[in-house]
């Protein structure tokens, strides 16, 4: 028993020092370094610009008037202003789309009210000297775009970090391989300490830089004062990372298997592609598919697109509280289930060189 206790201790040691060696590595490259500090400048960058030119007019808005409104909203060069016999007739403008809202009298202190159709139109209520009240005809839960543009910042945060990572596993492995420097280290570590390490040592780092970029979102959302919008994200976030974590394992452990069938760079192309599409799965599928309840809930529980699909869910409120506790428990043995798969295609094809090893070849090799 002591003797196994020795051996797992060893195994474990192991793999934090390939785990250390991955991270150290990467770290200290100045492309990583560049390519990190790029990426956070956008989203910071991205956020900022989008606030800016959110808040300009670069045309007169076209507006339906009734009766006796105020002249200094009729005086507004932001508006493009059109008379209207009655509130009947302001509302067909509103629903046919020929204006973006309506002006009409009521009885509130500013003596005026505005009608939209399914969102608050921001462009109209700045115009106005001062914010009346906003009637809505057809209300929406979701306001327009805003599914999409959560969609993609969980998307492309997902995407990067993973993408980033995997590629980096492959090409590691490849060069190990096609050096020979693998047969030094397999002498030193075992094969499934070795894919441990390297799958640990990237998730640390898919980890740190999807931390990274969300705080320079939050950074970006706080500079700009969309404080509503930070605390709206602050829960999905958290189960964001989490799903992200498990996603990232499953997704790593498909590129390490991969880049263990290859042993020249030539060739990573036929096996990067499919882990590729893996990825690509939850970024296409929840830009998509976003208004779509119910492929969004399939999605959300499918293991590759769950830790984009889910948080997304979350954020707008259309999941129980147990839908992600199972989603989570359906990633977590497919990412088990997949990193031994892995191990024995990574085990059984580490130290074959030549011709690319064939799937069936790996997983039947003795």
């Amino acid at each position: 028993m002591s003797s196994t206790h020795r051996e797992t201790l060893s195994t474990w040691g192991a793999t934090l020092l390939v785990a250390e060696r991955e991270i150290l590595s990467q770290v200290r490259a100045k492309a990583f370094i560049i390519s990190t500090a790029i990426t956070l400048a956008l989203v910071i960058g991205g956020i900022i610009l989008s606030s800016v030119l959110g808040g300009r007019t670069t045309e007169a808005t076209p507006v339906a008037v009734v009766g006796s409104v105020p002249a200094a909203v009729l005086a507004s060069d932001a508006l493009d202003i059109t008379d209207v016999g009655d509130r009947a007739e302001a509302d067909a403008l509103v629903r046919s789309g020929e204006v973006d809202a309506a002006i009409v009298p009521d009885d509130s202190a500013i003596g005026y009210a505005l009608i939209a159709l399914d969102e608050v139109p921001e462009g109209v209520s700045a115009a106005l000297s001062v914010s009346p009240e906003v009637q809505l005809l057809e209300a929406s839960d979701t306001p327009s775009g805003l599914r999409t543009l959560i969609g993609l910042a969980f998307g492309i945060v997902f995407m990067i970090a993973v993408l980033g990572s995997g590629a980096t596993i492959m090409q590691n492995t490849v060069q190990e391989k096609q050096s020979r420097v693998v047969e030094i280290l397999l002498a030193a570590v075992p094969a499934r300490a070795l894919l441990a390490g390297k799958i640990l040592g990237n998730s640390v780092i898919g980890v740190g830089t999807a931390g990274a970029i969300a705080a320079a979102a939050a950074l970006g959302l706080a500079v700009t004062g969309q404080t509503e919008m930070l605390d709206l994200l602050s829960a999905p976030l958290i189960w964001f990372v989490v799903f992200f974590i498990f996603g990232f394992v499953l997704v790593a452990s498909v590129f390490a298997a991969g880049a263990a069938l290859v042993s020249r760079q030539e060739d990573t192309g036929a096996v990067m592609t499919p882990a590729m599409m893996l990825v690509m799965i939850p970024y296409f599928g929840v830009v998509f598919f976003g208004d779509h309840p119910t492929i969004m809930t399939i999605l959300s529980y499918i293991p590759f697109s769950a830790p984009v699909a889910m948080p997304v869910r979350l954020f707008f409120g259309e999941a129980e509280w147990w839908e992600p506790l199972i989603s989570l428990a359906l990633l977590v043995v497919a990412a088990a289930a997949v990193m031994l798969v892995a191990s024995k295609i990574y085990t059984n094809s580490l130290l074959r060189m030549g011709s690319r090893v064939t799937l069936r070849e790996a997983l039947t090799a003795s």
